[in-house]
């Protein structure tokens, strides 16, 4: 049996990369401060497992786009998609 991941919350889904992260940062940074309410906590946890998705997405979508410039001992130039 295949498993699915749910589609992201619109609102995660509409960030570009730079501010889900700007996000992740500062929940990150609450959550390390330990004075959060373990309810707040949770949910704060839960919302940046998300935004690690996006982000994550987000990466893989802009390396796939990459390409490798190359020239050629002729000097011809050509590109190939990038392999990390």
């Amino acid at each position: 049996m295949k498993e699915t991941t749910p589609p992201l919350p619109a609102d995660i889904a509409a960030l570009s990369f730079e501010d889900a992260l700007a996000e992740l940062e500062a929940l990150v940074k609450k959550l390390d401060d330990g004075k959060a309410k373990l309810d707040d906590a949770i949910k704060a946890y839960e919302r940046g497992a998300l935004l690690k998705r996006h982000c994550a997405a987000k990466l893989r979508e802009a390396q796939a786009k990459i390409d490798l410039i190359t020239v050629g001992d002729d000097g011809s130039i050509s590109t190939k998609p990038f392999q990390s």
